[in-house]
């Protein structure tokens, strides 16, 4: 097993973070290394608290997210508000732990990027996780305890590494922030010897 950690930081409410989470964990096939996905609370302000200059930036962003998206038959559809996914986000943990990060974050992305996941709703991540085989139950258990603790954990792992954005690939403290930075990241590990 790979003992070279590359941190991928990412949250749901990100089409960026969407368009790197599968090329992110697949680096695993490519290098030796052991990707390691954490949650980070993107922090974005809603419509009518953004100046006019970042409501430009905004609807570009989504217009070259949706570019991005296209080729590889993703749906990404704007939001109509900013959630806070901190609920889906510790699903996420929940499930990692259980083994099935990968099928259950990107049915999560789906279903919120096509408007079909409230991700701040505790009954629509539990049958998220009920539909990964896992239980429901567990789920809000750990939502309500233990959780917490780890999503806490995540956010101060977050600010020591001073994330600011997602998604974020850090490699040896070097950050690579944007799915499109991912081919920097593979130079950066290919210099490394980690090429398989």
């Amino acid at each position: 097993m790979a003992t070279t950690e590359v941190k991928m930081y990412s949250d749901y409410k990100s089409p960026f973070a969407y368009l790197a989470f599968e090329p992110g964990l697949e680096l695993e096939n490519r290098y030796d290394v052991r990707v390691r996905w954490i949650p980070f609370q993107l922090r974005v302000k809603d419509k009518g608290q953004r100046s006019l200059y970042s409501e430009y930036k905004t609807r570009y962003s989504y217009l070259d997210a949706r570019r991005w998206a296209a080729s590889r038959g993703l749906v990404i559809r704007s939001q109509l508000k900013v959630y806070d996914t901190r609920i889906a986000l510790i699903g996420g943990l929940f499930v990692q732990k259980r083994h099935c990060l990968l099928p259950f974050n990107l049915k999560v992305y789906e279903l919120f990027w096509k408007r079909e996941l409230v991700p701040d709703d505790p009954d629509q991540v539990a049958a998220v996780v009920a539909e990964m085989g896992l239980s429901a139950d567990e789920y809000r258990v750990y939502l309500a305890g233990e959780g917490a603790a780890d999503y806490e954990r995540a956010q101060d792992e977050a600010a020591a590494d001073h994330i600011f954005g997602v998604p974020i690939f850090v490699f040896e403290d070097e950050p690579f922030w944007g799915h499109d930075r991912l081919p920097v990241l593979e130079e950066r590990l290919a210099e490394a010897g980690l090429k398989l």
